[in-house]
């Protein structure tokens, strides 16, 4: 049987196949007719049309906040990733990586989806679980570990050993937030209208959370007087406060969880550090800002974007893991 991780992300969905490796990262992406309701473009080459379509096509993403909100086209999608990286013949076994806490009427939309699109056997484990293990930290049930992934849809935390969970969260705060904060921002520092690609881009290019840190691009946009075509250039420190503004939740949060754990605990992870992963960790100071703010050490994954996806791959690919970690059906 052909097992796969798979990382169904609301801006990137991640595909690991035991065996061969991450073997797919696309974005979770549909471009749409509005009237016939016809798939026009999947992935990447959907997203390419971002702030480009006309009113007879339109955008879908069909997973937010970690849970899948339109099934039939998260099946549609998840059919057409699989069609590139597997032969139809096989049957599949998939492990899904879910936000902390998820739904039982959430985990049914994922078993549904599986179904259509030909999957046979499916699990699901946390996305903290998965952080530490593609870092390749050892579990044990006697040694806490804590735990963060700071995605574009979503961000989840939790404090576990491998004996189960001591304290979650999941918060609908992620990368996404910041691009609509950058967007807010460089329109009320420049007059300057930002499309949601152009923003991501430039939280891409100078985002940072280092003190001082002066890096600068240009970014085009439209003009919000005179509505023509205008460039300007944008520091780190212009879109500071709308990234600040996020990472600081995500950190306020995080104390909230440490604070409800038993003393003992607390003592492992100030010995231990919290594990970090996700797109927004890759700004220029995060795991520094992270690390500041907690007093303790923050460890950065070596590739924050597929941390998550490589611990899926090592749980699916352990029976002794998989038992132990997936989350009751």
């Amino acid at each position: 049987m052909l097992k796969l991780a798979i990382d169904f992300g609301t801006s990137v969905t991640k595909i690991y196949r035991i065996g061969y490796g991450i073997v797919l990262a696309e974005a979770t992406c549909l471009a749409v007719s509005r009237e016939t309701k016809e798939i026009r473009a999947y992935g990447d080459d959907a997203k390419r049309l971002l702030g480009k379509t006309g009113e007879l096509t339109e955008l879908i993403f069909p997973i937010a906040e970690g849970e899948i909100v339109q099934e039939r086209y998260a099946a549609a999608l998840l059919e057409y990733f699989l069609s590139k990286v597997v032969r139809r013949a096989f049957s599949m076994e998939v492990l899904f990586c879910v936000p902390v806490g998820i739904r039982p009427e959430a985990q049914e939309g994922y078993y549904r989806v599986a179904k259509a699109v030909g999957v046979t056997r499916v699990s699901f484990v946390p996305t903290p679980f998965l952080v530490a293990l593609g870092q390749d930290v050892p579990l044990s049930d006697s040694n806490p570990i804590f735990a963060l992934d700071f995605g574009a849809g979503k961000t989840s935390a939790a404090i576990f050993s491998l004996d189960g969970m001591i304290a979650g969260v999941n918060l609908a705060i992620g990368g996404n937030n910041m691009d609509v904060g950058i967007i807010d921002e460089v329109a009320e520092t420049y007059d300057l209208k930002l499309g949601l690609l152009s923003s991501e881009r430039l939280k891409i290019a100078v985002g940072s959370l280092l003190a001082g840190d002066n890096q600068s691009t240009v970014v085009n946009g439209r003009d919000l007087k005179t509505g023509r075509p205008r460039a300007v250039t944008v520091t780190s420190g212009d879109i500071l406060p709308p990234i600040r503004k996020i990472v600081d939740a995500a950190i306020s949060y995080s104390e909230r969880l440490m604070s409800k754990v038993a003393a003992e605990v607390s003592a492992s992870l100030k010995k231990n550090g919290i594990y970090l992963s996700g797109g927004v960790c890759a700004l220029a100071g995060f795991a520094d800002y992270f690390s500041e703010k907690l007093n303790m050490e923050a460890h950065l994954a070596t590739d924050v974007h597929t941390a998550v996806v490589l611990g899926g791959g090592r749980v699916i690919g352990s029976p002794v893991l998989l038992k132990k970690l997936t989350l009751p059906a």
